[in-house]
């Protein structure tokens, strides 16, 4: 009932669409060159637990074979490790820190009514612009954006159980009524959901599924118009609660599943700089208590690498298609996870913080072409790089003197072209804790992050110092024994503007 409910009001919802009045013009410029098509994919909540990015246990065939066909970001990183904060990053070019919007419920259009965004402007060179699935976080009181988009947005729900026992006898959960805007105001009076499910069922049955199905649609609708497509695919998997169907949970084998190395937080790091239960806490049987017992630890981690083998079966059948429509070698494809995800390490789970395992992020380029297939690179790459990088591909202007929004992202075409290519010396992110904001400057070897209420005099600063070279596991805070580095990555932190208050 809740669910066809919230569809409805999604329906209603829908008014008059921004996008018109944009000139259309042909799919061939006056140079004569052909206007790409750009399949923009975004994963909700994955880290580089890809085959291809060396991880030895996941199973990732489909996503191992589109980086074969492009270009491999090593160091890319988002620039916020939330949902909706990540989600404007790519899509107006911007960091949260020159927004101000930091949180889960403020649409950006408040704030910025005439921002142009990635899709938009793709709209207004002629692109028809669609959605499928998550591009936009909607839930929490945000709706997303219709304005963004050449025809009514696709939606499929991020929370969604098929086993009335695992949605407590089917009535609605907390987590699905924060993703369906549904009563928001007792949201803690609402049972709680299972964190995982695992059912026999096909791949259409979930949401990803169907998004694969419909992507595979309108590639095909595509096919049939003179006109160049800005598809944006957002899948949901493998975002809370970790549901797929049995075959992926199959494919592991749990008595493979490692443990993290390290259950605890940094030694000296502030106490603020971590995290407590927030999100995780919303499912059944997750108790308040860390670390989680072992058999917990193994099967949320089993349940995470099923709902990334899941997703990763639904991109290789939209890949698939595309080449089947022989559309490939006229399509680049931008891969891109919003953020990264803690399973266990330090004593955390889901993302939240500015550690390294919350914030590094996947990102693939298939631009046929232009990229060497097959390469990867160690530049250093930020989520708000995306939206001036898929603009220089696809031959248009610069987005800077265009729109009314800061861009803060550095196009990467120049590091696909050749990826021993450097087009900046680090990478930046942030994320707040209360009045506090956590900047951060990630180089190849460190990660400097201040903590400081905006405009506050300098000496008030807290900082934290890790070195990747010495410390992948971010075992000790070493910012008051390296004083010459903190003063080091200081001088780069000090290029950044200080970070707006929330808005």
């Amino acid at each position: 009932m809740y669910r066809r409910d919230f569809m409805k009001w999604m329906g209603a919802a829908v008014g008059s669409l921004l996008t018109g009045g944009y000139s259309r013009i042909a799919a061939d410029d006056q140079t004569g060159r052909k206007k790409p098509h750009i399949l923009l994919i975004c994963v909700d909540d994955l880290k580089p637990a890809l085959g291809c990015y060396g991880d030895p246990l996941a199973k990732t065939p489909n996503l191992d074979r589109l980086a074969a066909r492009g270009v491999r970001f090593d160091k890319a990183y988002c620039n916020q490790a939330v949902c909706a904060p990540s989600r404007y990053n790519l899509m107006l070019g911007s960091r949260s820190t020159s927004l101000g919007l930091y949180g889960l419920d403020k649409p950006f259009r408040e704030v910025y009514p005439d921002a142009v965004t990635m899709s938009q402007y793709f709209i207004r060179h002629g692109w028809r612009a669609e959605s499928i699935g998550k591009i936009f976080h909607i839930g929490h009181g945000n709706t997303g954006d219709d304005a963004s988009w050449s025809t009514k947005p696709h939606w499929e729900p991020v929370v969604e159980y098929l086993l009335p026992e695992n949605s407590a006898g089917g009535r609605l959960t907390r987590e699905e009524a924060f993703f369906t805007n549904q009563q928001l105001d007792r949201i803690h009076t609402l049972p709680r959901g299972h964190a995982w499910e695992k059912a026999d069922v096909p791949d259409n049955a979930y949401a990803d599924g169907r998004i694969a199905d419909e992507g595979i649609r309108r590639l095909r609708a595509a096919h049939e118009r003179n006109q160049p497509l800005f598809l944006a695919l957002g899948f949901v998997k493998p975002h809370l609660p970790f549901c797929a169907p049995k075959k992926y949970w199959d494919m592991y084998d749990p008595a493979e599943i490692a443990l993290a190395g390290r259950q605890t937080p940094p030694e000296l790091a502030p106490p603020f700089a971590g995290k407590g239960y927030i999100e995780i806490d919303q499912y059944e049987p997750i108790e308040r208590k860390t670390p989680f017992d072992e058999e917990l630890q193994r099967t949320l981690i089993h349940a995470y690498y099923a709902c990334v083998s899941f997703m990763d079966a639904q991109i290789g059948r939209v890949i698939d298609e595309l080449d089947r429509l022989t559309m490939a070698d006229d399509t680049v494809i931008a891969l891109w996870g919003d953020h990264g995800y803690h399973l266990g390490d330090l004593g955390y789970w889901t993302k939240h913080t500015n550690y390294e395992q919350a914030n590094r992020i996947p990102l693939i380029f298939s631009a046929p072409g232009i990229v060497k297939a097959g390469t990867h690179t160690d530049q250093l790459a930020e989520t708000v790089d995306i939206y001036p990088t898929l603009v220089e591909l696809a031959g248009l202007p610069h987005p800077g003197e265009h729109v009314t929004q800061p861009i803060d992202g550095k196009s990467l075409a120049p590091v696909l072209r050749d990826p021993s290519v450097r087009v900046r010396d680090h990478a930046y992110h942030v994320f707040p804790r209360g009045r506090r904001m956590g900047r951060a400057v990630r180089t190849d070897r460190y990660r400097l992050v201040e903590w400081k209420i905006p405009n506050e005099p300098q000496e008030t600063a807290v900082y934290e110092l890790y070195d990747y070279q010495a410390d992948l596991l971010e075992s000790r805070n070493l910012a008051s024994e390296r004083p010459d580095v903190v003063d080091q990555l200081r001088k780069i932190l000090a290029r950044h503007p200080e970070a707006l208050m929330p808005r």
